[in-house]
């Protein structure tokens, strides 16, 4: 239940910044940060969820996908710390070029670990309970 939160607040910043370049009004980039933080937030709980339930139960251990998984969302959690400290400066350098290019990476790599989730549940059956 946690996950949903992350993948909709790094979205929503993508979104802002995308929202910024076209219009330079610096509100989009405060939309940013406080997206990025919340997601950053958010994630580290849906972080700690996963590790335990990765560590914790066998089934997710050896289904195929579950440790690309887990390391393509780890590594979004980097790239969008690394995001709040570029989204931190101020003016146009806060999205452009160095943020935006964060923000669709990140996205990127969400979309690659949804498919890989979705995988997990419907095809191994991890998290379904009989």
């Amino acid at each position: 239940m946690l996950v949903p939160f992350p993948i909709t607040c790094f979205i929503g910043a993508l979104l802002t910044d995308l929202a910024y370049v076209g219009s330079a009004n610096v509100m989009w980039s405060k939309f940013s940060i406080w997206l990025i933080t919340g997601g950053l937030v958010m994630g580290g709980f849906a972080a700690l969820a996963g590790i335990i339930d990765y560590a914790g139960d066998r089934r997710v251990r050896a289904a195929g996908p579950a440790t690309l998984h887990m390391i393509l969302n780890l590594s979004v959690f980097v790239i969008e710390l690394f995001n709040a400290f570029v989204h931190s400066r101020d003016g146009w350098t806060s999205v452009v070029p160095t943020g935006l290019t964060l923000s669709i990476i990140s996205v990127a790599l969400l979309a690659v670990s949804a498919w890989l989730g979705a995988s997990l549940v419907y095809k191994h059956r991890v998290g379904v309970r009989s």
